[in-house]
Parts: C-alpha cells; structure tokens; sequence
C-alpha cells in the first residue's frame, strides 16, 4: 500500500465513466464538511496548462524544466518530462503536493496503484469490472445493482454504492477513511 501523511482514496474506472464529473460532485460536499482536499489526476494525453507569450511558456521553451509561477492566489507547479519519460507514478506525483494543510488526497485514475479505491461502472458502457482483479476496491459505485445471486467470478463483491448519489459516497469516505485518520 503506497505510504502518505494524509489518507489517500483513488477512483478507478473507464474511461468516459464519470470520475471526474462525480469528484466535482463530492469534492464541495466534502469541503462543506470543512474536510480539506487534494487531487491528483492522470492524464493518458498531452498536457500544456502553460501558454505562448505567458512568461513561464518562453521560460520552459528557453530550456528550463522545473517552473514554479506563484501568486497571492495560486501557486503552479510546471515539471517537463523528457520524451522518453516513462508514464507517471502515483508515488512520482504525489511527492509534488504538499501534504500540509490536507486532510484527504482524492486520486483520479492511476487505476493499478496500490491504495484504497472506489470502482466506477455504468452499465451503459459495457465494460468489465475492476474488482475482481484490484483486491484494493474497497467499494462500487454503480448507475445499477449487481444481482448478490450471480457473484463475478466467485469473488465477494465489494460495498455498492449508488453512482448517482454523491451524498452517499461522501458519507462512505468520511466513515471508512475519515474516522481512521
């Protein structure tokens, strides 16, 4: 289980799924709860949060690769990876945030990285489930029910929860996780 200061709680699923629609869902529930959040997110594309004629673009295409731009609001971080850079880690990212002042970092993707995990799965999509083969989904957040008759693969299926219902998910992290902390 990947080590952290603060407990960590990943959200695995398919692409196109819904983590990201949901995290914006559960995240202003959480804070509301004065509960402090991180994120980290994997991203299988190209990623430019910098801009042509922003004074840290022509820095990093001057040959700098570690920028930090820091204001009174907001502080970025921008890291360039050689070409040859292997895909990220969750352990790899996660030495970029800081810890201090957070009480949950919520992961989005990183969907084999060894930590706790809420599976997401719509039944629209038609895709397989996770949990038979991650011992780490320690819940199900579905848009329909797996019927407890027809067990996948023989395996113990995790805790549902309704995909629908950011409440409930919420109320899931603070008991499991939360109260732990």
């Amino acid at each position: 289980m990947i080590k952290s200061p603060v407990p960590l709680l990943g959200f695995a699923a398919y692409s196109g799924t819904g983590k990201t629609t949901l995290l914006c869902k559960i995240i202003p529930l959480l804070k509301n709860k004065g509960i402090r959040i991180g994120v980290v997110k994997h991203a299988h594309h190209n990623i430019d949060i910098d801009h042509p004629k922003k004074d840290s673009y022509e820095l990093r295409q001057s040959g700098a690769t570690k920028i930090v731009v820091a204001s009174r609001k907001r502080t970025a971080i921008i890291i360039e990876h050689p070409d040859n850079e292997e895909e990220p880690t969750l352990e790899g990212a996660l030495k970029n945030i800081h810890t201090k002042g957070l009480d949950l970092i919520l992961v989005e993707g990183f969907k084999l990285a060894d930590l706790p995990k809420i599976e997401l799965h719509r039944k629209a999509l038609d895709k397989p489930y996770i949990y038979p083969n991650d011992n780490n989904i320690i819940a199900i957040a579905l848009d329909h029910s797996i019927h407890p008759t027809h067990p996948i693969e023989d395996q113990e299926t995790p805790l549902q929860l309704d995909l629908n219902n950011p409440q409930q998910i919420v109320d899931f992290i603070e008991k499991t996780l939360l109260k732990q902390a």
